[in-house]
């Protein structure tokens, strides 16, 4: 049978939700809430199986960079916090009868032995035509290639580059 493991980077502020933070939830586990771009959500709500990969990705930090992957548990199901006008997330547009914003639910599978900087995955040629790397490339939620993932996963074993 062959694999059908699709693979992700998502990204997340440290401030506002870090790789530490999922670890300490119970079962290592959240639900990915708050994405507010379609093109994001279109992936969650369509693309999304449970047991895809993900690479955990700190954005707004220094250095933005990898950190660490998890895996899919739960399929997409409406963002409740859309529903919610005290929450930063509501959307009035959004009703639960049609819901306009998904999310789905990742466990962490580890924490990398390092930080893979964005400034160093610029400097890998095999990962050149990656999402991440694209001129204005901001979504907070893009496919990544089973290469890709795996050529990130290797670099976090090595020592990081000097300079």
């Amino acid at each position: 049978m062959a694999d059908t493991t699709r693979y992700w980077l998502m990204k997340s502020e440290p401030l506002v939700y870090s790789i530490d933070d999922l670890a300490e939830e119970k079962n290592k586990t959240t639900c990915w809430d708050g994405v507010r771009n379609y093109q994001a959500r279109n992936f969650m709500r369509d693309d999304m199986k449970k047991g895809d990969q993900v690479l955990f990705y700190h954005s707004n930090a220094k250095p933005p960079g990898v950190i660490g992957t998890a895996k899919i548990v739960k399929e997409s199901y409406p963002d409740f916090t859309a529903f919610d006008p005290k929450d930063k997330h509501f959307d009035p547009k959004s009703k639960q009868e049609t819901p306009r914003w998904f999310m789905v639910d990742i466990k962490l599978v580890k924490k990398l032995k390092r930080l893979v900087s964005l400034d160093e995955l610029r400097t890998v040629k095999s990962l050149e035509g990656m999402v991440l790397l694209q001129k204005g490339s901001r979504l907070s939620v893009q496919p990544v290639t089973k290469k890709q993932f795996e050529t990130i996963c290797k670099l976090s074993e090595k020592p990081a580059p000097v300079g």
